[in-house]
């Protein structure tokens, strides 16, 4: 396949993925809008974004089979019509239940898109073209939170908040048509049977880890439970592994670990991204609330990170061909844990200029490290894997993102505890948070050393 096809293939897939990502947090600032229609607290509506995180997570363990079962360009193009609809019956809904219903709706569609979408990347890219096609489906879990709760309040102030949705609508359309001219049919698809207790288990373990450790960053009173459903998780996902293990044609083929750069990528790679996915949450809610600016002010200083994430795409592939994949997930890694450790160094009274500059650099070598991660994580998995590796980095990949918000909420708790703070959170517990976010992003970086010298080489084409 040519690398225009292939690219546009990346493109495509891109654009799903950001319409996945952004559906994820855009309705965070129609909360109060939509609490209104529906005649409830706007605290209630919140469930609407947890129950699509939660169906995403629980629902992308399937997608691998169902690819393997009926072929990539049936199930992607299925799930941009699924998602579409459910995206139309989200803006139609007149109650919370019913809202509830399609957002879970739009989550399994969603689950469907994510690895099935980068399967069809895998497949239609050769090597030499990996690194350029990766960029492209890495920029919109970087881009799409930063930019979710601005164009949220866009569309809220000029029109109202179903047309968060109805925007769906157009580009699936054009999705679908693109997936129907683009990706090939594939005619060697699997017979294996489901795996209907792996399912059980995965899933559950998942919903139980993301809701308990939501649930322990929300208040005291919740702490209990929080724990107890965190550590059912932990206990379920061990459960899981071993079925995995044992099991003659498990959901999850985890023969793949044994591929040092996708296991790297993978464990500390998903360490990374719970760090790096507290920001978009904590940097609004400290720009707002310790230091007062308006929320207008606040999405400009955000969106130097989405600005710092752009800035480095064109120069992603030069940087990682020149240097190769361990030194830049080192050195570039360690530049993000200061960029990270550098938000706690921010206050109300520092130059507007100065804090664009810290969030630039941020977002800088964020986007370096996700790309690296996401390009390497398949650098040396071989073709007949490749499927269970797209399925296997799609959940956890998805865990981590919604492990990042729950975390960054727990480590404010936190951080607020530790200064006998009971009322609104104030700037020293989001400084002490940030310290502790830039710890576990440090902690990301020892798995690195696991890495060869040479990791990644069939990929770079360098001479």
């Amino acid at each position: 396949m040519s690398q225009r096809h292939s690219t546009l293939i990346a493109l495509l897939v891109a654009v799903t993925f950001f319409m996945e990502n952004l559906d994820a947090t855009v309705i965070a600032i129609a909360l109060p809008d939509m609490a209104r229609a529906f005649g409830v607290a706007a605290v209630d509506v919140n469930i609407g974004m947890s129950a699509y995180m939660l169906a995403v997570a629980v629902f992308i363990p399937i997608s691998g089979w169902l690819a393997d079962r009926f072929g990539s360009r049936l199930v992607f193009s299925s799930a941009i019509v699924l998602f579409s609809l459910s995206s139309l019956m989200c803006g139609l809904s007149d109650s919370l239940e019913t809202f509830v219903a399609m957002r879970v709706l739009q989550g399994v569609s969603g689950a469907m898109m994510v690895p099935v979408g980068r399967l069809a990347v895998l497949r239609a890219t050769e090597k030499k073209d990996l690194v350029r096609a990766i960029s492209f489906i890495t920029w919109p879990g970087l881009v799409a939170p930063v930019l979710g709760p601005p164009v949220g309040g866009f569309i809220v102030t000029h029109a109202s908040w179903p047309w968060i949705f109805y925007l769906n609508l157009p580009l699936g359309v054009l999705a679908l048509i693109a997936t129907l001219v683009l990706i090939p049919r594939r005619d060697d698809v699997s017979s294996r049977t489901f795996d209907f207790s792996g399912f059980l288990l995965v899933g559950a373990a998942s919903a139980a880890l993301l809701y308990g450790v939501e649930m322990l960053g929300k208040s005291h009173a919740n702490f209990v439970e929080g724990l107890s459903l965190s550590g059912a998780g932990a206990i379920l996902g061990v459960w899981a592994w071993r079925h995995m293990r044992q099991h003659a044609q498990p959901l999850l083929a985890l023969d793949v670990m044994g591929v040092r750069t996708f296991s790297v990528c993978l464990c500390g790679g998903s360490i990374f991204r719970i760090a790096i996915s507290t920001l978009p949450f904590l940097l609004p809610l400290m720009f707002q609330l310790a230091f007062g600016f308006s929320a207008f002010d606040t999405g400009l200083l955000v969106l130097a990170v989405f600005a710092g994430n752009l800035a480095m795409k064109p120069f992603t592939t030069r940087v990682i061909r020149r240097w190769g994949f361990r030194p830049v997930l080192v050195i570039n890694g360690l530049l993000s844990v200061l960029a990270i450790g550098a938000c706690a160094l921010l206050d109300e009274g520092m130059n507007r200029a100065l804090i664009l500059f810290v969030l630039f650099v941020g977002g800088l070598s964020r986007s370096m490290q996700f790309t690296a991660f996401n390009t390497l994580g398949f650098a040396d998995v071989p073709q007949e894997q490749m499927s269970d590796a797209s399925t296997l980095f799609s959940m956890f990949f998805q865990l981590s993102m919604g492990l990042g918000v729950a975390v960054g909420a727990l480590l404010l708790r936190l951080a607020m505890n530790v200064h006998d703070n009971t009322e609104q959170a104030l700037a020293a517990d989001f400084q002490l948070a940030f310290l502790w976010v830039a710890t576990i992003a440090g902690v990301a970086l020892l798995d690195n050393l696991r890495l060869l010298p040479q990791a990644g080489e069939t990929v770079l084409q360098r001479k």
